[in-house]
């Protein structure tokens, strides 16, 4: 039977990544004691580094396009809506419903 495999939450990760940043122990410390192999922290560690401008980015744009898009299909929706029940009441009124 295969032993299950361990999932860490990006709490989790974000912590063992900070303690590998901060170089009071080595990576290889730090995998046997958390258990994890070396090569997944030291990914963990590039990931965060990669990413780390990421953090300071201003999303604001696009988080606006994004509402604004919705807020379109919204409109298109409640413009279907009307369509579809003006046709339903005029078959209803044509078929003496």
């Amino acid at each position: 039977m295969k032993p299950t495999r361990r999932n860490f939450t990006p709490e989790e990760k974000a912590r063992l990544v900070l303690e590998i940043l901060k170089e009071e122990k080595s990576v290889s410390q730090l995998a046997a004691e958390h258990g994890i192999h070396a090569n997944v922290l030291t990914r963990w560690k590039s990931e965060a580094v990669q990413n780390l401008s990421q953090l300071f980015v201003d999303d604001r744009k696009g988080i606006t396009k994004m509402k604004q898009e919705y807020e379109q299909q919204i409109d298109e929706l409640y413009a279907e809506v009307g369509k579809l029940t003006t046709q339903l009441s005029w078959i209803k009124k044509k078929s003496g419903l």
